[in-house]
């Protein structure tokens, strides 16, 4: 478990949208949840919350750390890990 810390660290984090259609995410660590219109990502500098529509994995690279997603693209941000558990898809559904 301590050889996937390891790797997981030291990789770069950095992204790149294009046309608003296609991100690719590099230093992703894991995706914590998702669906058609939101994902939350853990990557190496924090939690990575990317909205839109139409959502969907093209290619997840997990021995790299990279994720590339396609849809509409509407908002990315980064958050912390109290803004996380609070804005879970899970947490949302059974207020």
């Amino acid at each position: 478990m301590e050889i996937v810390k390891d790797v997981n660290t030291n990789l770069n984090h950095s992204f790149s949208v294009s046309e608003r259609k296609n991100i690719i995410i590099s230093g992703v660590v894991k995706i914590d949840s998702f669906d058609n219109e939101e994902f939350l990502i853990e990557t190496v500098q924090g939690y990575m919350n990317i909205k839109g529509e139409n959502l969907e994995v093209v290619k997840l690279d997990t021995y790299q750390g990279n994720v590339t997603i396609k849809g509409r693209i509407d908002a990315l941000s980064y958050i912390d890990e109290n803004a996380k558990k609070e804005s879970s898809v899970f947490t949302r559904l059974f207020k």
